[in-house]
């Protein structure tokens, strides 16, 4: 008996010219809908008018399913990593966090962001986005054939960890705080898997003892997050920074050069997401008044 499943996936872990492209549209097709749910946040709407919205648009550009159960979560949801209730009021002040992706042709995307409910991120709000984002970035940036695997990771912690070290959230040096693992209670989750026919797609993230270089054809997720839970362990943390759950993931193949960053179509820079809910509450406010 000759078991074939590792050959077969690491068939699946480098991506040819035609899969790559029908991955790239299954992540135009999840950033389209993302945008088509982003119209609709405010107060008042509930986490399944988003993931309505999200089914919807999968269907309309003719992707038949998601890639996995929608999240859809507001407020303290957030800090529940794979909450899928989907069933909360939206309320002022809070924010959103939507990862959701479609599969087409049965290759699956996926892709996060986190909006603010009232269309501006409050002060405590936007210094955590802010680390994200930046760990997001950093991470990225780390994407590169040639790189270990978990490098991304490494270079998106490290970014996170000095960012809550900033913001008096965590004490100490980072590279301690990281060696000791006092992070993960805010950060409890790797930064990137494999992404292909499955979500979580298959494919061996070490070689040995080590971890395995990133080569072109390989797709993977970039996907850093801050939670802070309102509970027990919170109790010493500044009341605004306490429920929040921030989660910013995007999409990457690994090319001869660099990266293609499949999601980059939609945006996550704070103050683009804020200028486009202003503008779209300015329109709204227009058609009232004609």
């Amino acid at each position: 008996i000759v078991t074939l499943g590792h050959l077969l996936h690491e068939q699946r872990l480098i991506k040819s010219v035609k899969e790559q492209e029908l991955m790239a549209q299954a992540a135009q097709i999840s950033v389209a809908a993302q945008y088509r749910a982003l119209a609709i946040v405010g107060p008042s709407v509930t986490e399944a008018d988003i993931e309505a919205e999200l089914l919807y648009s999968y269907r309309l550009q003719r992707a038949k399913s998601e890639a996995y159960p929608s999240i859809v979560a507001t407020g303290e949801n957030a800090c529940t990593l794979h909450y899928v209730q989907n069933e909360s009021l939206l309320l002022e002040g809070d924010l959103v966090l939507i990862d959701a992706g479609c599969e087409l042709q049965y290759y699956a995307s996926d892709v996060t962001r986190t909006y603010p409910v009232s269309g501006r991120f409050s002060p405590a709000q936007r210094d955590v986005y802010d680390i994200v984002l930046a760990a997001n970035l950093a991470a990225i940036e780390a994407c590169r054939a040639g790189n270990h695997f978990n490098l991304p990771h490494e270079a998106a912690t490290l970014v996170l960890v000095e960012g809550l070290i900033e913001l008096g959230l965590l004490q100490g040096d980072p590279e301690q705080v990281i060696a000791q693992g006092d992070h993960h209670k805010f950060c409890p989750h790797k930064t990137s898997h494999w992404l292909g026919l499955d979500v979580h797609d298959v494919g061996d993230y070490r070689l040995g003892d080590a971890w395995r270089d990133l080569m072109p054809g390989m797709v993977l997720t970039v996907e850093p997050g801050i939670y802070i839970p309102r509970d027990d362990a919170t109790a010493e943390i500044p009341e605004p920074y306490r429920g929040l759950g921030i989660r910013i993931e995007d999409a990457i193949l690994i090319q001869n050069e660099g990266c293609r960053v499949l999601t980059d179509a939609l945006i996550k820079d704070a103050d683009d997401i804020e200028a486009r809910m202003a503008a779209r509450a300015s329109s709204a406010d227009m058609t009232r008044v004609v």
